[in-house]
């Protein structure tokens, strides 16, 4: 089976094929009925006037396409609606110079556009001609993918250029691409250098929270638990901590010889990979729950135990949203109303497509106990969202129905019920690390339920 494109999918979504401010309005207009949003796009931009030697097959394949790509450029999901970023560019439709930056600085942080852009400036430096081949055997070197014959770079270089990003063909505005960034070459030629391990550790350094001080070991537990990336213990001090130190991203020390290094992140680090992650997350939540997530998971934690309802309840989805992102996990939503959840409100949901894709419902729960009937009403939405995993997580105990309630779903079933008390929000937020020992032990658990007698 070939290797998925790290790059998003482009073909007809281009600039030179469709106008964005139209796919974004039928998407307004069609989103949830996916055939409709098709349609749309086949008439205005793909019927045979504008192709008459095109046969109709091959037009509805390439609105098809064009759906395809709006999809990995995160504007749309699998029904066509338009997704948080999807909406804020939506906002913008009307101002073309703010559209285009948008979209623009979403691939150049979020796509792996600064790497592409990087990867450019390096052929270009080294006295080379960029081309397709070139492009893909160089990225490749940077950990980043995309397949033989795919167009995927000159896709993303086309929506670039409608922001200033290039000038033509692949010559590079680096003050444009400063501006919309706020990472000049040289900072950007540091991050775009790094191995997979080196970003892996990175990565995970910035989900347990970048402004703590963990161990070498914590951090690669939570890279490898996440990511799946395997580390040399013999060589990690050589092959990550050292280099990645040596770019002013992390500090590091140690106490004695056999212990593992003391690690945090540096103000290089917080300005130039943290604040965009969290500028990203808040422009897609309540702009009451923002503060909470710049607080520290220790802080949110002490929030619960105000006097106020209403701050203990955004604290609880402060610590819900701190929690999936330290497995890496894709923000989608809070307190989700609609005709999706048959009008009952569901806490947090996050998704994730690495090697399959998930769907994570998570309950919050400020309260003594969590019953049966909790467990239950979250099964029911579970079925009407389409979710793969329910997370209750709560700030006291679960009854021992509400268990045994949960171990008949997943015996039954292929949901996966996790379940998180105090107790565990307590060890997590002594150790951030520890969420994944305690994911692994509801994963056990279930795994133990659902065993298959061959």
């Amino acid at each position: 089976m070939p290797q998925k494109s790290d790059l998003p999918f482009g073909s007809e979504f281009s600039p030179s094929n469709v106008d964005l401010k139209t796919v974004l309005q039928f998407a307004k207009q069609h989103g949830g009925d996916w055939k409709k949003f098709e349609a749309a796009v086949h008439d205005r931009f793909f019927s045979s006037k504008s192709f008459p030697k095109t046969s109709e097959y091959n037009r509805r394949k390439r609105a098809n396409n064009t759906k395809l790509g709006l999809q990995t450029y995160q504007i749309i999901d699998d029904d066509a609606r338009l997704t948080p970023f999807g909406e804020e560019l939506y906002e913008f439709r009307n101002n073309e110079p703010a559209l285009y930056e948008a979209l623009a600085r979403h691939i150049l942080l979020n796509l792996h556009g600064a790497t592409l852009v990087q990867t450019i400036l390096d052929i270009q430096s080294s006295g080379e001609k960029v081309d397709l081949v070139k492009l893909r055997q160089w990225m490749e070197d940077r950990g980043v993918h995309f397949p033989r014959g795919g167009k995927h770079p000159s896709m993303m270089r086309l929506w670039l250029e409608k922001a200033g990003v290039f000038l033509g063909k692949w010559r590079v505005d680096e003050e444009r691409l400063k501006q919309l960034t706020g990472v000049g070459r040289e900072e950007m030629e540091a991050l775009s250098k790094l191995t997979p391990q080196q970003r892996a550790f990175l990565k995970a350094l910035v989900n347990l929270g970048a402004t703590g001080t963990y161990q070498s070991n914590e951090i690669e537990a939570v890279a490898t638990a996440t990511y799946g990336t395997r580390f040399n213990e013999k060589s990690l001090a050589k092959d990550v901590v050292y280099p990645l130190r040596d770019a002013g991203l992390i500090a590091a020390e140690k106490e004695t010889r056999a212990k593992p290094f003391q690690i945090r992140g540096t103000d290089k680090l917080i300005g130039e990979v943290v604040e965009p992650l969290l500028k990203q997350l808040e422009a897609q939540v309540d702009t009451e729950l923002r503060p909470f997530l710049r607080k520290p998971l220790a802080d949110v934690l002490q929030e619960m135990d105000s006097q106020e309802k209403h701050v203990r309840g955004l604290a609880l989805e402060a610590l819900a949203i701190k929690l999936m992102k330290l497995i890496d996990l894709n923000y989608r939503g809070t307190r989700l109303r609609g005709k999706d959840t048959g009008g009952a409100e569901v806490d947090v949901v996050f998704e994730s497509s690495r090697l399959v894709f998930s769907r994570w419902q998570v309950q919050c729960k400020n309260t003594a106990r969590v019953s049966l009937d909790d467990v239950a009403k979250e099964w029911g939405l579970a079925y009407l969202l389409k979710s793969t995993v329910i997370v209750m997580l709560s700030t006291g105990g679960i009854g021992e129905d509400a268990r045994g309630y949960a171990n008949t779903i997943m015996t039954g079933t292929g949901m996966c019920v996790a379940m998180i008390d105090r107790a565990d929000v307590q060890r997590i937020a002594r150790d951030p690390s520890a969420i994944i020992s305690v994911l692994n032990r509801e994963a056990k658990h279930a795994m133990k339920l659902k065993t298959l007698t061959l």
